[in-house]
């Protein structure tokens, strides 16, 4: 692995290092040790796997940015179990308002912006390997984005469904984050959509 990582450029070198500092500081006085195993082993198992990963199927570090810039909103929204990012109390700090009482918010919605983060930030390297790696026509890489924001979103409500029957209750709760909206999965898989969707002129642009 060090020598895969070696030999990646130094741009994307930097980029996983500065993924791994805040995942390891994302660590310091835990508030939700109970959980955070849960909430980060995406981003470990990303961290471990990426030197081999990208020596093999090498990226742009534009596609490569995404994926950390994704990862990184999920690290900070994982430390805190999503629910209790406390952004209204840095945006109290920062305006003397909160975004809450701004917008007239009544749960934490910082799960909302990182599922439309995953449509978004998806769209330069799904699209980059289904064109580089499957020989696919810039069509057919902007319709694999669709299917890979909606099919992927699905999965992972499933897996959170799935989750709240075998884990314990407060433990499923803390990590599902529904926050009592009975409408949460299909909220957060229309977000991600979205977000692919508003993204995919800039396949347009950059071919």
């Amino acid at each position: 692995m060090i020598a895969a990582f070696a030999a990646l450029p130094r741009a994307q070198k930097i980029l996983l290092a500065l993924l791994a500092t805040l995942l390891l500081a994302a660590q310091v006085a835990q508030p939700y040790p109970e959980i955070a195993l849960l909430q980060h082993i995406p981003t470990l198992a990303f961290l471990l796997a990426s030197p081999w990963l990208l020596r093999r199927w090498p990226l742009s570090t534009t596609s490569l940015a995404c994926i950390v810039a994704f990862l990184a909103l999920h690290t900070l929204g994982g430390r805190y179990a999503y629910s209790n990012v406390p952004y209204d109390d840095w945006a109290h700090a920062l305006t003397g308002t909160s975004l809450s009482d701004a917008f007239g918010w009544t749960r934490n919605h910082y799960d909302r912006l990182v599922h439309f983060a995953f449509g978004a930030l998806s769209v330069v390297p799904v699209a980059e390997i289904a064109r580089r790696w499957g020989g696919l026509t810039p069509r057919g890489a902007a319709l694999t984005v669709l299917a890979w924001a909606l099919a992927t979103s699905c999965l992972y409500e499933i897996f959170e469904w799935l989750l709240t029957i075998v884990a314990a209750g407060e433990t499923a709760d803390r990590y599902n984050g529904q926050q009592g909206d009975i409408w949460d999965a299909q909220k957060d898989m229309a977000l991600a959509t979205l977000g692919a969707i508003l993204l995919l002129p800039v396949l347009r642009r950059s071919r």
